[in-house]
């Protein structure tokens, strides 16, 4: 049994049950629309909102999340099967079904061997890149379907439909909110109706074509939706697995980076906490189980989630009733949703994927880190140039490349005491207290493999640089305050300095070393015979070239203790 079900409390249901109807009337729409951005039969989407949100009710954490068709997800699941499959056909269908379970498999295996820090290979910035991109390029792919053909030959009837849905939609997402609150209605009921715009556009639209007799061999509609519930089986085509592989993988990540991002920040205002493994869990059956019932990769949405929750949902059964009001509409006669014109769900889709265009990280970034804002940049260039896969592939290869530049080169100050305290600061910043023969340099990084060249280096310099000032050093003193950890390479690198400076008749020196990294440290040659200096255990006793002396120490610092010893025994 669910967690949230075993102390279920039954005020709690009006208000579960009512955000899963507004959430199934917006989900209905999206659903279908979703579904056309993955060149697939409208109805697929409508049967990846049943089971999905009921699995993910069971494995899932957060309290409020809507799983179901995502923009993002339906574009990278179209990208995939445009080259092995016709749109819309049987073929297209099996495959999308197969690529939701590659996914669930993906997705649930992390959540058990609990693979959750993966989702921070990816950056904030490289993140907000990918959503622009496939929003602008979402919304290129829907611009023959909003006017009824390529721009060079326009379906009037058709372009004003969808030209006119879009500007409805935009005017109500702007302004009706408002007016209704200006009308006298509550914040909350007001901003759920505004939302739901998108519902009353659709059959405003669909009874305009009805009226006016523009179909059939003119506004383009739906078409046929089968009524009845999904069949319970998993299609699969042996001989795509290899081609789908890759691209179930990514959408795999994708889920959950996306997914992540919305059940976050709705627990964040619930005062909650997300686990990110049972996450996984939660999207990986949700995943299984639209591949179960012929649906498409699905992941929980920002948009749906942030209504659910102003909705009143208070736990996973708004989703289960969500899930309930869709397999109605699908049971009742279907006659009704043939009839929705193409144009106006393409306005639907193009103004709920342009408010994923994220300028505002755009110009955070720019401001703070022009890093940061051109790999931004240029994960947007990727998706529209290079395609949806390789966009991703991309964002995560400059998430990477960013972290692993900003590690190899680590700051490193020269420090000096503030005049009369016991605090040290960089000399360039701060006026200080200097020892004419310690330099002493304060390393605020990890030593490993790819930056302790850039600390020889900067010894190095710093030295050459004393002598011809004609400062004499004596000695120098390394604090090692920020070092959390110093792999075999740094080790070795510690070691070579040593020897350098012992050639130049400089004593080297620690200090302020943690306690981890001297536990490993002390199975070294440096600390066992090598090292000409000392080991302090402040920089305030290291400026002051005292030797460490005993004192009373609690018994429980037994690091401490064991330096001490150390210490006595060496010098």
């Amino acid at each position: 049994m669910p967690f949230w079900l075993k102390h279920y409390r039954r005020d709690l249901l009006a208000g579960d049950i009512a955000a899963g109807v507004i959430v199934a009337l917006m989900l209905i729409p999206q659903g279908m629309a979703y579904a056309l951005v993955a060149g697939l039969p409208p109805v697929v989407g409508l049967y990846a909102s049943i089971l999905p949100p009921i699995a993910y009710a069971v494995f899932g954490s957060s309290m409020v999340q809507s799983v179901g068709p995502m923009a993002i997800t339906s574009l990278m699941t179209g990208t995939a099967l445009a080259a092995l499959a016709p749109p819309g056909s049987p073929l297209s269908v099996v495959l999308a079904g197969q690529m939701a379970l590659i996914a669930g498999v993906v997705l649930f295996l992390s959540g058990i061997f609990r693979l959750g820090f993966l989702a921070g290979f990816l950056s904030r910035p490289v993140m907000s890149g990918f959503t622009t991109g496939a929003a602008l390029l979402i919304t290129g792919g829907q611009l023959e379907p909003l006017l009824g053909g390529p721009p060079t030959a326009v379906h009037l009837p058709s372009a004003i439909i969808g030209v006119s849905s879009l500007l409805t939609l935009w005017a109500a997402k702007q302004y009706l909110a408002k007016v209704l609150s200006g009308l006298g209605m509550s914040t909350r009921v007001a901003e759920t109706l505004a939302r739901l715009a998108p519902v009353a556009v659709l059959v405003a639209a669909t009874a305009a074509v009805v009226t006016l007799g523009l179909t059939p061999g003119g506004v383009k509609a739906v078409g046929e939706i089968p009524s009845g519930i999904p069949g319970l089986a998993l299609s699969v085509s042996a001989e795509h697995w290899r081609a789908l592989l890759v691209p179930g993988v990514l959408i795999a990540f994708m889920i959950f980076l996306s997914s992540q991002s919305a059940a976050q920040s709705l627990a964040l205002k619930r005062g909650e906490r997300i686990s990110t493994n049972r996450e996984l869990l939660g999207l990986g059956a949700a995943n299984l189980a639209s591949a179960l019932s012929g649906g498409l990769p699905v992941t929980g949405s920002i948009s749906r989630s942030a209504v659910n929750y102003s909705a009143g949902a208070n736990t996973p059964l708004a989703s289960v009733s969500s899930a309930a009001v869709v397999l109605i509409i699908l049971v009742v006669p279907t006659a009704w949703v043939s009839l929705l014109p193409l144009p106006a769900l393409a306005a639907t889709i193009i103004l709920a994927v342009l408010g994923m265009v994220d300028l505002t990280t755009l110009r955070d970034a720019w401001r703070y880190d022009r890093g940061d804002a051109g790999a931004l940049l240029a994960t947007v260039a990727g998706v529209l140039l290079l395609g949806v896969e390789e966009g991703v592939i991309l964002g995560v290869v400059l998430s990477l490349a960013t972290l692993i530049w900003r590690t190899s080169r680590p700051h490193i100050a020269v420090i000096g005491r503030i005049p009369g305290s016991e605090h040290f600061r960089n000399v360039e910043r701060h006026d200080v207290e200097t020892l004419p023969e310690v330099l002493m340099l304060r390393i605020d990084a990890d030593l490993y493999f790819g930056n302790v060249d850039a600390v020889v280096d900067r010894l190095e310099n710093l030295l050459k640089a004393r002598a011809t000032q004609r400062l004499a050093t004596g000695h120098v003193v390394l604090v090692m305050s920020a070092v959390s950890l110093i792999d075999t390479t740094g080790l070795y690198a510690l070691t070579e300095i040593n020897r350098s400076l012992r050639a130049q008749a400089i004593k080297l020196h620690l200090t302020e070393v943690k306690g981890p990294v001297m536990d490993r440290l002390q199975q070294s040659e440096l600390l066992g015979k090598e090292l000409s200096g000392q080991v302090f255990l402040s920089t305030v006793q290291a400026f002051r070239c005292k030797p460490v002396i005993p004192q009373e120490i609690h018994p429980k610092t037994t690091f401490i203790t064991r330096l001490q010893k150390w210490s006595m025994t060496r010098f």
